[in-house]
């Protein structure tokens, strides 16, 4: 068998599904997270994924999952047994992976966090300290010092923000927060001044919150960008040394490496 792997990162937003091999990542698609989801809707979507690559379900080899949401990943679990003969692989509990976890208490970490947070440690492994910046459906802050994830923080985020206040007032429009501008101005219509409020909002958030932390964190402290807006951002935000979008995916495969590596 090929060593086909499908790497899914269950959000509170979206399911991003990554068709990837062991040493790299090759394509990525992404489906609503909704509640109307069935075993059936998402195992005949994984079939329509296969085709458009050109595979088949005995082609894929593991299923790995990162999710935060239970009610998604109970009807992915059975689709995946269904439709492609496997138990998929859960984040953090079916994996040997060396990340300590520093949390005072650790169950409450968030899987999306814990796997940023070793995905960063091992693409960047030179740094003495991480902070993983993820704009998710929250925009979280994750602080790594040697193999120790020790924390970090969660802030609203921006899509979330911005449906939040479109839908709660009456006369402010739903903005599309393109990066048009290399610098805020003073928005002389609405949609300017909400666009450049939010964006370089946040980005002012993302660099003002990265410093606060650095001065906590022993140094050099490297700073990775993740999440859907993160690419755009870094042309705005002095915060970054890195991007990479596909931060969680990479972190399970690396994982499957890792684990796979502890087995043999």
């Amino acid at each position: 068998m090929s060593e086909n792997l499908l790497l899914v990162d269950i959000g509170n937003t979206c399911i991003k599904l990554v068709f990837a091999r062991p040493d790299t990542l090759e394509a990525s698609y992404t489906l609503p997270t909704r509640a109307q989801h069935t075993p059936d809707s998402l195992g005949l979507s994984i079939l329509q994924l296969l085709a458009l690559r050109g595979l088949k379900p005995g082609d894929i080899e593991a299923c790995a999952v990162c999710s935060v949401v239970p009610d998604v990943f109970s009807l992915f679990r059975d689709a995946c047994r269904k439709y492609l003969g496997l138990d998929p692989l859960t984040f953090p509990e079916d994996f040997s992976f060396d990340l300590v976890n520093g949390y005072e208490r650790p169950q409450e970490v968030g899987a999306d966090r814990l796997l940023a947070a070793y995905a960063a440690r091992r693409l960047f492994p030179e740094p003495v300290s991480i902070i993983s910046v993820d704009f998710g459906t929250a925009t979280t802050f994750d602080c790594i010092t040697g193999d120790t994830y020790l924390g970090g923080l969660i802030c609203p985020g921006l899509f979330s923000s911005r449906n939040a206040l479109s839908a709660n007032t009456a006369k402010l429009p739903r903005i599309s927060l393109d990066v048009t501008d290399s610098t805020a101005i003073i928005g002389r219509s609405t949609v300017t001044s909400m666009n450049h409020g939010f964006l370089f909002g946040f980005s002012a958030m993302t660099e003002g919150l990265c410093e606060r932390l650095k001065a906590q964190l022993p140094g050099p402290v490297f700073v990775v960008g993740t999440g859907g807006i993160a690419q755009d951002l870094s042309g705005i935000c002095r915060a970054f040394d890195a991007i990479r979008p596909d931060l969680i995916p990479e972190g399970l495969r690396l994982v499957w490496n890792e684990s796979r590596k502890h087995q043999k």
